[in-house]
Parts: structure tokens; sequence; C-alpha cells
């Protein structure tokens, strides 16, 4: 009961944050802004956004989540991280947010609303080892790791208990992906718009790979002759494809056939204000992004936001 009352405290915060009189956020800047400021020395990387205007982005520095109201552009730390980093993130409709840990290996859990944390895994440990991003599905969350080839897997019940540490299930990844040591492989990861196979771009080769979550084979997705060199984050909207191409400064805009197994590239979506963008997350219609800025030394003082993009029709 007193959980169902903190969650509930929580909603009517934010729907009164979000739900404020126009003349205050009149004051305060433009409904919606299109550039959004984080922390300095934040080290921006992964970005969640559900049903609520609401946006959570993950540091690279230190793994602590900051959370903005996409109607202000407002803000303020949820969480500091436990030292690890904050990379892939995803919210679910319990309110809880998984978080992938980059070079610690680990995976967390944390209360959307209180940033306290539920739950914590270690997937890998050493030097080879970067827990990246991740997908939830009705069976639980699937993350890679670009630098081992291995699809980590976390069932979650139906009814959304977290399961214990030792059920961390390791899939190695086989089939048609061959990972390139020393650079940056599996990255952004979705499911197939059938909801049969998942998708995983492959940063250095810039290839698209469809892989079976059962086996963990996994088949170049046919592009056409495209690459997504540089992929990141992925984001999929029925059968369209976002893919973020982080150096590159844009997001290619995918057509794919249910099953994944072909995609058609409509365009690349860029934008003078990116400056390397890692991951992408929609609401309503627009696209939002933190810049990761990693062609820049990152100091205490480094400036850090996060961009919105209208989303193509």
């Amino acid at each position: 009961m007193k959980r169902v009352l903190a969650t509930t405290a929580a909603l009517v915060g934010v729907a009164a944050t979000v739900l404020m009189p126009s003349h205050r956020a009149a004051a305060e800047g433009p409904l919606f802004p299109t550039t959004i400021a984080l922390p300095a020395g934040f080290q921006a990387e992964g970005v969640a956004i559900g049903s609520l205007p609401i946006a959570y982005f993950g540091s690279m520095a230190d793994g602590s989540i900051y959370r903005a109201n996409l109607v202000t552009g407002q803000g303020d730390l949820l969480t500091r991280g436990p030292g690890s980093q904050a990379l892939g993130l995803q919210l679910d409709d319990r309110g809880r947010l998984f978080v992938a840990g980059g070079t610690g290996g680990d995976f967390r859990v944390v209360d959307a609303w209180t940033g306290a944390v539920l739950a914590t895994y270690q997937f890998a440990t050493g030097p080879q080892t970067f827990v990246n991003d991740m997908v939830l599905t009705p069976e639980g969350a699937w993350v890679t790791d670009s630098f081992a080839p291995v699809l980590y897997h976390l069932p979650i019940g139906r009814d959304g208990a977290l399961p214990p540490p030792d059920a961390v299930v390791r899939i190695p990844l086989t089939g048609d992906i061959d990972y390139i040591p020393g650079a940056f492989n599996a990255n952004g990861i979705v499911r197939t718009p059938d909801g049969t196979g998942l998708l995983i771009v492959q940063s250095i080769t810039g290839h698209l790979f469809r892989v079976d979550p059962t086996t963990g084979i996994a088949r170049r997705v046919d592009l056409g002759g495209e690459s997504l060199t540089d992929g990141d984050g992925l984001l999929r909207q029925g059968t369209t494809l976002f893919a973020v191409q982080n150096r590159r400064n844009a997001i290619a805009m995918i057509t794919l056939d249910p099953a994944g197994t072909v995609g058609t590239l409509d365009r690349r979506i860029t934008d003078p204000r990116f400056d390397v963008p890692a991951t992408v997350a929609a609401y309503g219609d627009r696209l939002y992004l933190p810049n990761a800025r990693f062609d820049t030394a990152p100091t205490s003082a480094t400036p850090y936001s996060a961009v919105a993009v209208d989303r193509p029709r």
C-alpha cells in the first residue's frame, strides 16, 4: 500500500508539473523546447521516454540519471550513479528504468519516480566487456555487449517480477556477425516489426543483423548496399527503423519488412545542433537525442545537451 501511495503521489507531482498554468510556462520559456540543457560534465549517452513527457538521460561519466520535463525543458538529478556508466536505458510501464552499465559489466533497475535501485545484476567482468544497449520485450530485457560476442537476457515474469541475479542468460552471438577486436561491435538493439526476432547494429562495420533470440544466430539484413557505419542507438516504430549514426551526425530512416530481413533507406535526418548524438527516443511527433560529444574531450565544465527534431511523416 505504501508503494502504491508513493507512486500515486509521484504521478500527481509529475502531472502538476506537466499541466502547469500557461503563464508560468511562458515565463520559464517556450513549451516543449527543442534543446534541453543537461548538467555540465554529464557525458550524456542514453535516453528513455515513456508515456509521459518525461525524459531520462544516462551519464557515461558515473552512471547518474537526469530526469527532464519535455514540456518545460527543466530537470533535476534523479539519482547519482554507482561509478559505472549509464548507457542503454529503457522504461517499462511499471515505472522502472532499466540501465546498462557499459564498462562496469553491470545492469540495474531503478525506480523512475524515486531513483531507488530496485535490483542489480553483474553480466560480465574484465576489460573485454561493454554492456551497451537494450530492449524490453514480453520475455524480459535483451542487452548487447560491444566487446564480447554475447547477448544477455534477463527474464522478467509476466507479473513483472524481477529475477534473482543468477537468472541471467548469456547467449553467444554467431552466424554472420564477426566481432572485430578493440572495436565497437554490437550496439543498438530493437525488436523486429513482427516481434519474432531482434535487430542489432554493428557500429564498426555498419551492418544490421537480425538475431534469433533463442539461438543467437545473426543474419545480415539486406539494406540494398547501404551502410550504418557508426550506428549507435536504434528506435523502431512500426516498420520504420531510426538508426543513429553518431559521428556521422545523422539518423538513418529505414523501412523494414515485417520479419526484419530486408530494409530500404528512405532518408537521413541531419541537424546543425547534432554533436555526435548517441541514442534516440520519441515523444509525440518528435525525436529526442542526447549529444554525447565523443569528439570533445570531457571535463567537469564541458556543456551537454539533448536536442529534439521533428519526426518525418
